[in-house]
């Protein structure tokens, strides 16, 4: 019902920036937040940034600074600014929402993207 597509990624030098983006599309009323997750080889999935209704943020610690999560709600699209890029950064990101398919929902339903590799080099 709902689709997520990234783009954006790929390979970059130590200090240096990319821009993820996602466009949300298919059966959606609202989303009620949106952002990104990675995944380093061997390591844990864990929360970059999201942006909730209303414009509420959450940024991973080692990353507060340096990326910034923006939202287009008219286009059901979000963006990734990652400025300073280090090895660290080195993972798949994946884009994720919780998504309302219709009016007067309780729950939302969550969507993942198909992950888009980002890598920084030394």
């Amino acid at each position: 019902q709902v689709q997520l597509v990234e783009s954006g990624g790929g390979l970059v030098q130590a200090g240096g920036s990319l821009r993820l983006s996602c466009a949300a599309s298919g059966t959606i009323f609202s989303i009620r937040t949106i952002g990104w997750y990675r995944q380093a080889p061997g390591k844990h999935r864990e929360l970059v940034a999201t942006e909730a209704t209303g414009g509420r943020t959450n940024y991973l610690d080692s990353v507060r600074g340096r990326f910034v999560v923006s939202r287009d709600n008219a286009k059901n699209t979000v963006y990734l600014q990652m400025n300073n890029l280090q090895p660290e950064d080195t993972a798949i990101y994946y884009c994720y929402a919780d998504v309302d398919i219709a009016p007067l929902t309780w729950v939302p339903s969550p969507y993942w993207g198909q992950g888009i590799q980002v890598t920084v080099s030394s």
